[in-house]
Parts: C-alpha cells; structure tokens; sequence
C-alpha cells in the first residue's frame, strides 16, 4: 500500500491545507484510496472549488424554473401544457485536446446522458467549437477528429445536432473548447431525480462493465495541456453510441416502472461521484461492494474501480422489494445490471473490496455544495485592459476597397459557411428540427403535438470577453436572446460554460468574476436564470517553457419558447422588391470586429459600442414586429458586421441587395462594424406604411438601407458583383482550407 504523506497528495493534486482538512474530517490520516477519492471529489472539475462562490451569484430562480441550478443533473424548465425542457452544456476541452474523436464523443454521450438521467428524452444537440486557425495542419487534424466524434456519436444515437458555432483563433491552437448542449423533453411528474434514499434500498450499477479508462479524468481537466499531455491518454474514455442508446430507453423504461427512486449519470469520478452527491442529496450514506462491480479488466485496484469513468452507466437506487421488476428491464433491453449495495442512514460511504474495508469517508464532505472545498482567489485587472482601450478608429485610414474587405470576410473561416461541419451531423432524425429549409438566427425545434416550439442557440464572441469581460458576456446573453427573437421566440434560460486559464492567476481569475458580473446583470435584464452548466478553468497551454491561457469564453446556452409557430421568423429575404430597414442605431466604431482583427490585423480594441437598456429596447421592438406579422425577415448583426448580414440574409434564396450607407459614419464602420443591438428586417411594399407606423410608438430608431434585388450586390451606387460569387466563396471557403 502506498505511503501516504504530503508528496503524494501533492502528486495527486492535493494541496497541503486541504490534506489536513481532510486529515481533519476524518480524524485521521486518510489511506491511498481514501486519497485518491478526495483527490478526485476536490478536484477544480468536480468541486468548482475556485469558482462556486461566484458562481452562487448568478440569478438562478425563476417563475418557470422546476429545479434550481446545480440541485440535479440538469436544469428544467416548465414549458406549459405540462411539459417540462431539461437542458444543459458541459466542457471536453483537454480530453480532445489529445484525443479529439473520443474526447468529442464521449462529450455528447455525457452530456445526453445528463438528460435522459433526468427522465427526458433528448430531442436535440448543439455545440461551440473553437480550435486554433485552420491554415495549420494541427488544428485541422484536431477539428476533423472532433467534428467526426461529435457526428459519429450523436449520428447513432439518433438526436439531431440543430445549432452550434465554430470560431477560429491562436490561442485555441493547443487547447481547443468543445462545449456540447443537449436539450429534451418530459412530462411534468414525470422526472427522476439525482437522489439516493430509503434505508435499505438497493443500489444498482447499470450499463457498460467497467474498465481503467478515464481514471482521474476529473483530475486531468483540472491541470495545463502540456508537452506531456499525451501521456495521458489512458485519461480519456471511449465510448458506445449504440449501448447508449439502449440505455437510454431502458432508463425511460425504468422511469416509468414505479421501481425507481434516484438514477445519475457516472460520468467525471465515475461511481465515487454518483454515491458520494446521490447520498448528500438525500442525507443518508451507502454500503457499497466493489467485488459486485462488473469489470471488463482483470486486477483492477479499488481505487481504479472507484474513479474509472468507463462510459455509458448509471447509477440507481431502487425500491426494496422491486428488483425484479428493474431486472427485468435490463434483461429485455439486453443491459448488464448488479446490485453493488445498499442505502443506510449515516453520512457515511463504505467500500469493501475483497471482504475488507478499503475506504470510509462522510458522503457529504465529498460532494458540492457540501463539505468540499469553496476559496476566495485573489483577482486584479490586466495592464492590457487600458491598452485596448487606448484605442481610436482615427488612426485607421479607410480602405483603398471596400469590396476587397467584403470578400475577405465572406471567406474567412470565423465567417463563412461550416457547413463542411454540420453537414457530417445529422440534423433531421426525430423530424423535428424546423430550421432546415426556413433558416432562422436561433434552431427552431418542434414540439410534437403541440403549437409550442423551442428556439436554441450557444453564443460567444471571446475577442470581445477578452477585451472586457463584463461587456462580451453582457454581449453574449444579449445576442443569444437576439437569436431567439429574431426567430419568433421568447427568451426563457440559460445554461452556460465557462472557459478560463489558471484561476490561481489573479489576472484570469479577473476575468472570470468581471465575466460572472456581466452575465448576472443581462440574464437579470432578460429574465432568463441561469439553470446550471460547467466551468472549465486551465484551459492553457504550456508549450516550451511558454504558457498561454485561451480567450475567456463564456459559452451562453439559451433556451427560448415560441408560444405559437406560426411566428417563427426566417432570416433569409423572401422577395425581390422588398425594402431593407435596419433596427438599431450604427455606430461609428470598428473596435473588435472580424475587419479590425483579422483584416487589418490590429488585437487591442475595447469591446464594441453596446448598451443593455438599447438592447432590449431593439429586442422588443423586433418581437412586437413578428408577432403583429409586419416583417418578412429578420437577422441580427453580429460577426462580421452590416454586410455580413445583409450578405447571410441574401445567399439562402440567391437574391442581391442595393443600400445606401450613412453619411454621417465612416463607410467601413458602418459595412463592417460590429456595433451591437442592430437588426436587419426586410418588409413588403404594401406593408411598409404600417411597418412605419408601427415602429414610430417605440423609442428605437430604424433607419432605411435600401431593398432586395434580383442578384446584384450594390452599395452607395458602387457594385459590389452578384450574390452567386460571394456564396460560392462563403459555401467553400472552410472546406478548401482544411482539405488543403
């Protein structure tokens, strides 16, 4: 048996005060598994020791919240006519790192499981995926593995990828993000819960058998990607859609048996997470033999069976008296099941292994929000704050052409089509994705049955979270509930996940807290509560000797409702003729944009002008136009700015534009700045009076751009050439780059 003294728990990722608070709890010193189980349950990925805090500070109730954040598996929502949306996103950035197509997999099998855990069938997936600048061969070898592994995955488990964004940047290079959301459907009453109870109810492990993969996989994601990242590979788990899917009805089977009293999925930690928060949330402790536990390995130590993270199983708390019933469902859908122990009244879990007692520890200093450890980091602002925003578009001469920038965006790949990712997922299983052929800024997703549909999106610009925290995640609730707008929808709740460097640098640690307090301010704005998520920290690398932390990209999760779909909003141009209004005030400013970035090349800018009150002002007025039916179309800008806009509300239907700029901004600020709050909205000629009408009872200015043409892009009189050029451009440009 190993020696277990500072250097090992150091070894283990343990710090010295935290031994001896767990030397304290335990009134004595805790032996190697005991070790390796606070290893583990105290680790930044488990415990959010760093971050909880804050965390707390995020609104997270709400008039239609079912579950407050971070109570079960995922967040519920009541979505009237008694059905209830459980939706959540989570991080599997280092394990994709160095293995991308497992590590994105196993991703989407975790994050699912985390619905169906909870009684909902998962009805659709979306994800942000960002990755170093694809020109690199490294970067594309990375994408293709997770674009791959998320298609594979969620291909054969049959839930169609709706939404989702790709973005590019160096600081990706080494640690890519992957941030995969999964949504679905219950019936109120219907739901399981993530809590164990009963003195003397059994307790089952279901699913896949258990092998050494993916042991202290939580304490992997809490550590940089180094040079030596590699090594641990045997970190990262596989996975197996199709016995996912199995398990997936044999749950919803269970769910409905009468048999069940608290299921959770074994994901980061593996059974010493799902026994160790099962029982604090139920205030009662377990008796648990490791011998019962069915292996796929010979001369597993306890440890290893304990912290594996084998994928594809749950753990279950049954009625007394039940077990046939629950082995029966196991036995139809073809599914291993044991009873590994029973539920007893302490605040205790006990693990035998061999006919010995291999580790006693109290449930409930293991878990969140219970005993585990909860610090105050210290945090100051970054020098380079005042730098970006030093800034001033006056030392920027205008372009010599303006349609030489216009193509260079149009084919950027933070820009351009990703339909050479999405096109590898399946989007139309379940047949309820209504996003295909009317394309709106959010997924649109039916609910069978009912007039209701859910409006999704994730959300993040990171150059702006970098330049200002507070501001970009501001930025990030704002265009997310800009989507569901724009498409008919109302904004509801948010997930999110939060990516960060090093918290125990003061400078990320910044971010993180001016990131937590821009969030709280909008999703209060919104009154859409935060109903769960992840934090991601040391998302760095250390290459050479050099570490580099990722932009802070707060990852925003939002759920909207259509109460009716009849207003779903498309934001393609229906017709030739049509008039082109923009919502919203320009601004003359360029700071942050994809053309003062990657066109000009020039990093340090503030973020771009916005204003929160001006946001929901425009948002309003926008939903008000919809649901009065006064628009044919409307798209927000965003990345990349008017043209941008104009240009992605033109390609669908192959139609062109003619608008006139505003005199009183600078031409490439008003093409090309990504001043926020502005939408683009097409309306009819008979309509336009009353459209007119209509807007002039809101304190939001419109201005007109100009109309729709046939396929001529024209701007100030000047032609920019035809829409067939430049969608030819924006549909290929990514799928060139990484085929080389």
């Amino acid at each position: 048996m190993q020696v277990v003294n500072y250097e090992t728990a150091k070894e283990l990722g343990i710090l010295p005060e935290e031994l001896d608070s767990i030397k304290e709890i335990m009134g004595r010193t805790p032996n190697f598994t005991e070790l390796n189980i606070y290893s583990a349950m105290w680790s930044e990925h488990a415990s959010y020791k760093n971050s909880i805090k804050w965390i707390k500070t995020l609104p997270r109730t709400g008039e239609h919240l079912l579950a407050e954040a971070g109570s079960e598996n995922a967040g519920l929502v009541d979505l009237g006519d008694g059905l209830a949306c459980a939706f959540k996103i989570e991080s599997h950035n280092h394990p994709c790192a160095v293995e991308p197509y497992q590590g994105a997999a196993t991703g989407v099998g975790g994050i699912n499981r985390d619905i169906f855990t909870m009684g909902a069938r998962p009805i659709a997936q979306l994800n942000s995926l960002r990755f170093g600048m694809p020109d690199e061969e490294h970067n594309r070898r990375l994408m293709r593995g997770v674009v791959k592994g998320i298609g594979d995955y969620g291909n054969c488990f049959g839930v169609p990828v709706v939404g989702g964004e790709v973005a590019f940047d160096d600081c990706y290079r080494i640690n890519p993000l992957v941030n995969a959301m999964s949504v679905g459907l219950v019936e109120i009453g219907s739901t399981i819960s993530a809590t164990a109870g009963g003195v003397g109810n059994p307790v089952y492990i279901i699913g896949s058998l258990t092998g050494k993969d993916g042991i202290h996989g939580t304490t992997f994601a809490s550590a940089d990607i180094t040079e030596d990242s590699a090594e641990d590979i045997p970190s990262i788990q596989v996975g197996d859609p199709f016995m996912e899917k199995l398990l997936l009805e044999a749950s919803l089977e269970l769910r409905d048996s009468g048999a069940l009293v608290g299921m959770q999925d074994m994901g980061a930690a593996g059974i010493i997470c799902s026994t160790s928060e099962m029982s604090e949330r139920g205030g009662c402790g377990m008796k648990i033999d490791l011998d019962k536990v069915p292996l796929r390995q010979k001369n597993m130590e306890a440890w290893e069976i304990l912290l594996s993270e084998s994928q594809e199983r749950m753990l279950a708390v049954v009625k007394k008296g039940k077990e046939a019933v629950v082995e029966a469902i196991f036995e139809k859908w073809d599914l291993e099941c044991a009873i590994i122990g029973e539920i007893i009244e302490d605040d205790r879990l006990l693990f035998y292994y061999k006919n010995e007692l291999v580790a006693e520890v109290p449930a409930s200093s293991l878990a969140l929000g219970g005993g585990a450890p909860q610090y105050d980091r210290e945090y100051s602002e970054p020098a380079n704050i005042k730098e970006y925003a030093r800034f001033s578009m006056k030392s920027i001469a205008e372009p010599a052409s303006l349609k030489e920038v216009a193509l260079f965006l149009a084919g950027h790949p933070n820009i351009a089509s990703k339909k050479w990712v999405y096109e590898q997922y399946d989007s139309m299983v379940r047949t309820v994705n209504m996003s295909t052929n009317v394309l709106s800024d959010a997924a649109v997703v039916s609910i069978k049955g009912s007039k209701k549909a859910l409006a999704l999106t994730v959300d993040c610009n990171s150059r702006y979270v970098k330049a200002n925290p507070k501001v970009g995640a501001m930025i990030a609730v704002s265009e997310a509930a800009r989507n569901v707008i724009c498409s008919g929808g109302e904004p509801c709740a948010i997930t999110n996940c939060l990516n960060f460097g090093n918290p125990y640098n003061p400078e990320i640690y910044w971010q993180f807290v001016e990131t937590i307090k821009g969030m709280s301010e909008a999703c209060s704005k919104f009154g859409a509560p935060v109903t769960g998520g992840n934090v991601s920290f040391y998302n760095q690398s250390e290459i050479a000797g050099k570490t580099e932390a990722v932009f802070p990209t707060p990852t925003i999760g939002m759920l909207g409702i259509l109460k009716d779909k009849k207003h779903q909003t498309t934001l393609s141009f229906r017709n030739k003729g049509d008039m082109i209004y923009l919502v919203g005030r320009s601004y003359n400013d360029i700071s942050s944009s994809e053309y003062l970035y990657s066109y000009l090349k020039i990093k340090e800018s503030p973020t771009p002008h916005f204003d929160l009150d001006e946001e929901c002002e425009v948002q309003e007025l926008i939903k008000s136009l919809i649901r009065a039916n006064l628009i044919h179309s409307a798209h927000d800008v965003s990345d990349g700015g008017l043209f941008v806009a104009l240009l992605e509300s033109a390609m669908p239907e192959n139609f062109g534009f003619d608008i006139t700029s505003d005199a009183e901004i600078r031409t490439d600020a008003f093409l090309f700045g990504e001043s926020q709050s502005r939408v683009v909205v097409s309306v009819s000629a008979s309509r336009e009076a009353a459209f007119i009408d209509f807007v002039s009872q809101y304190n939001v200015p419109i201005s007109t751009l100009g109309h729709v043409t046939k396929s001529e892009i024209r701007v100030d009189d000047t032609s920019f050439g035809f829409i067939g050029d430049f969608k030819k451009l924006y549909d290929t440009s990514l799928e060139n780059i990484i085929n080389g």
